[in-house]
């Protein structure tokens, strides 16, 4: 009830955007608001059953294939980040730095945000719940055709989190 109602929401509101720009005239055919809301959607279904647990998280990236992805800015990666995760800062996801970062579409991919840390505001600095860079990382990775991903669900506590964190080299 709760994936219907947000998806009868997010049409709703792009059919109010696209009603808009149509009306202000400015048209821009690399930008497609309603292609977002419906992608965003359905990456919201598949979403669900997708987020791990800290101790499923920690399992599956010891797995074969499987990549650790961090797309916060390189700047807070520097400063502190999961042990042996790969950072693409999320204004860089293009088709040219995935294909170079993530060739296999196939590869699993975990991703994790500054929303899943508390007790190091410098590294993991808390945006509103709904900007959450999870959000829009995993919306991103599955417009771009990536189904393996994984999402980290829950808020941890940095300083008693099983996570090894380390700063860039």
């Amino acid at each position: 009830m709760k994936r219907i109602l947000i998806l009868v929401l997010a049409l709703a509101i792009g059919i109010q955007i696209v009603s808009a720009q149509k009306k202000s005239g400015i048209a821009n055919p690399n930008i497609d608001m309603q292609g977002y809301l419906k992608v965003a959607a359905e990456a919201a279904d598949y979403r669900e059953s997708r987020r791990l647990t800290e101790d499923d998280f920690i399992r599956m990236s010891h797995e074969p294939k499987t990549i650790i992805l961090d797309a916060r800015s390189r700047e807070k990666y520097d400063t502190l980040h999961i042990k042996g995760a790969v950072n693409l800062s999320f204004p860089d996801i293009t088709v040219e730095s995935l294909n170079r970062v993530l060739p296999d579409k196939d590869t699993r991919i975990l991703i994790y945000c500054n929303n899943n840390f508390v007790g190091e505001e410098k590294a993991f600095p808390t945006k509103m719940v709904t900007a959450s860079l999870n959000l829009s990382t995993y919306i991103a990775l599955y417009t771009y055709g990536y189904r393996n991903v994984y999402e980290l669900g829950p808020l941890l506590d940095i300083n008693k989190s099983k996570l090894e964190f380390e700063p860039a080299r």
